[in-house]
């Protein structure tokens, strides 16, 4: 399949309107990273607690936040977390303590945030730890197991926990339901000494400040180094300004993802880097591609303006971009559609990335080689097409040994 066959399309031409949509989100990712949403970090980087709840019915985020804010917990990050339907939510807190102490702080914070049917006497059993059922299962001794009750309950309990945890996903709508997994006379004895809520905190998850700040500088090393690995490469393997002009765009295509995730407000965690980083890698192999055929046109196209050299190369190359960034797109869309709230952000940077690295390998990269031979040609650096003084080189040597070369003025290179 090819797409494209013998186009003809003057990329360079349109350079100025290529220049001006790169400036407007740049410019806007800009914007929003240093007077609006800042970079949003996730909990991976800034260090936090996270709190996963479940409500037994759809939650409400204003009411959440309006609850969080009367005990005193300001401008919580709440989102949707889990499949539609599950009613679950993630709250993440500040709280940046890392021992077992903060764990169950950043528990209790949300469970009396969210209380609001509290039954004087009784704890609550959507929010109640194992601990909790099983020191009253061995008081009320509901078996009556007598002096047994100390090796049975401990096992009645962790049923009961399991089945509310994996079974009902840490919420329950009423005490009978645990008929399922208990005795008659066990849910009985539970009906006296618990209520329920309507919600449930089933995870809470931390991490520290120092580990976030760690974080961080091991992620800004790691595009670092991408960086200067690719330029490093396509110094030796093209020439200096080849490289120059991909790590060019790759920055390009770096700000304006970043630039969408403030723009939407997104938090960029591990898993964002590691799809920036592929992205590096992809937008890299686009653009490879295409110095590749610019760097066989010059051989064949000695007699071309490298305007021209570069627009056919980016013509020829077309169809097999097309192709590949397509289905690429298509893969990682499938995923940001269906792959959950776990893979939301990971997908979403894929998505935008492959948009924009597969746009900026046509409409930055080869840009930047053109204009650089027009500054070398006003200089009088160079002649009129890159790696030009080398083929004057050549041709010099050959007229001085004898030899004469007939070069073509156009070649049609196939793909």
């Amino acid at each position: 399949m090819e797409f494209f066959r013998d186009a003809n399309i003057d990329f360079l031409g349109k350079k100025w309107y290529f220049l001006a949509f790169s400036l407007v989100f740049s410019i806007a990712g800009i914007i929003s990273m240093l007077f609006w949403h800042g970079i949003p970090l996730g909990v991976d980087f800034r260090g936090g607690t996270l709190v996963y709840v479940k409500f037994s019915h759809t939650p409400n985020d204003n009411a959440i936040r309006a609850a969080m804010d009367k005990v005193g917990l300001h401008n919580p990050r709440i989102q949707d977390y889990g499949e539609p339907g599950r009613n679950e939510v993630l709250i993440d807190l500040p709280v940046q303590e890392t021992n077992e102490q903060a764990l169950d702080q950043g528990k209790l914070q949300i469970i009396n945030a969210l209380q609001s049917n509290v039954v004087p006497g009784k704890e609550d059993f959507n929010n109640a730890s194992l601990l909790t059922i099983t020191n009253y299962l061995n008081q009320k001794d509901p078996l009556h197991l007598s002096s047994d009750s100390t090796q049975k309950y401990p096992d009645i309990a962790k049923a009961l926990v399991d089945y509310r945890n994996k079974t009902k996903g840490g919420v329950i709508a009423s005490l009978d339901e645990l008929k399922a997994v208990a005795e008659p006379a066990v849910v009985s004895s539970l009906n006296d000494g618990f209520y329920l809520s309507d919600y449930g905190v089933y995870q809470v998850e931390i991490v520290g400040p120092q580990v976030g700040k760690q974080l961080q500088t091991q992620a800004k090393l790691a595009v670092l180094y991408s960086l200067l690995g690719m330029l490093v490469y396509l110094a030796f393997r093209f020439e200096l300004i080849y490289g120059i002009a991909a790590v060019i765009t790759v920055f390009h295509d770096t700000l304006i993802t970043v630039g969408f995730f403030s723009l939407t407000n997104k938090p960029i965690s591990l898993t964002v880097i590691a799809a920036i980083l592929t992205l590096v890698g992809y937008s890299n192999n686009d653009t490879i591609v295409v110095f590749d055929r610019i760097r066989e046109n010059l051989k064949l196209m000695r007699r071309e303006s490298l305007a021209d050299v570069v627009n056919r190369s980016i013509n020829q190359t077309l169809s097999r971009t097309i192709l590949t960034a397509g289905l690429t797109f298509l893969t990682v869309l499938a995923l940001y559609l269906f792959g959950g709230e776990v893979l939301h952000g990971f997908s979403f940077a894929l998505v935008i990335g492959i948009l924009i690295g597969t746009y900026s390998s046509i409409a930055i990269a080869a840009p930047i080689l053109v204009a650089y031979q027009e500054w070398r040609s006003k200089k009088g650096k160079g002649s009129g097409t890159l790696g030009g003084s080398k083929l004057a080189a050549n041709e010099a040597k050959s007229i001085k040994a004898g030899r004469t070369t007939q070069v073509p003025s156009k070649v049609s290179a196939g793909r």
